[in-house]
């Protein structure tokens, strides 16, 4: 098994875990990372652009002019789509984007994910991450002893200082255990994981 050091707040190691093969050391599959985000975000797409077509365009009714004699092309609607004001030929309808990925798509993908920041060396791992109070500059100050910027949080189980401390800083998110996807991981360069949530992580990818 693949071997990590873990850190305590002030950037002191502690002591030294292993990290399970099958989630944290595997063969890193691009393509399944690709299809992956794909998928999460073609999820968050609204699907809600909509244009009127010539039949929905209010008025119309009545033919413009009369059907021959005026030395125009004939005309039986001034909603028809080559007139201003007229409805739209092939405009976007509501429609829904999302598209089926297997579940172990879903699995491998994700663990492709992990390893990739593994193998870049890009991984901390903490024996913990607890704030006595609510304080953003606290939480900053905890960054900034491990130099890292755009960087992604695992927690496990609920931390609600550290989660209201980390909301407003810039390039950072916080998430528990149970919500990490393979966007936030391949979004953010850093990757910040209690132990708990490693065991959380591996628990439930090693099912």
């Amino acid at each position: 098994m693949a071997k990590i050091a873990v850190y305590d707040m002030n950037n002191q190691q502690v002591s030294e875990r292993e990290l399970n093969d099958e989630v944290f050391n595997t063969e890193v599959k691009e393509y399944l990372i690709h299809d992956m985000v794909r998928y999460q975000l073609a999820a968050r797409r609204q699907g809600t652009a909509k244009t009127k077509g010539r039949s929905e365009v209010r008025g119309g009714g009545k033919k413009p002019y009369r059907q021959k004699g005026t030395g125009n092309a004939r005309q039986g609607t001034l909603r028809a789509p080559n007139f201003v004001g007229g409805g739209t030929v092939f405009g976007p309808t509501p429609r829904d984007y999302r598209f089926k990925l297997n579940r172990k798509v879903k699995k491998s993908a994700l663990t492709s994910a992990l390893s990739a920041r593994f193998k870049e060396e890009r991984l901390t791992v903490l024996n913990a991450l607890e704030l006595e109070q609510v304080s953003t500059k606290a939480f900053a100050d905890v960054l900034k002893k491990f130099e890292l910027e755009k960087t992604l949080i695992i927690v496990d189980g609920d931390n609600l200082n550290v989660e209201l401390s980390a909301r407003n800083l810039p390039f950072v998110k916080l998430t528990r255990a149970e919500g990490v996807n393979v966007y936030d991981v391949m979004k953010y360069p850093n990757l910040v994981l209690t132990e708990g949530a490693v065991d959380q992580i591996e628990g439930a990818l090693t099912k």
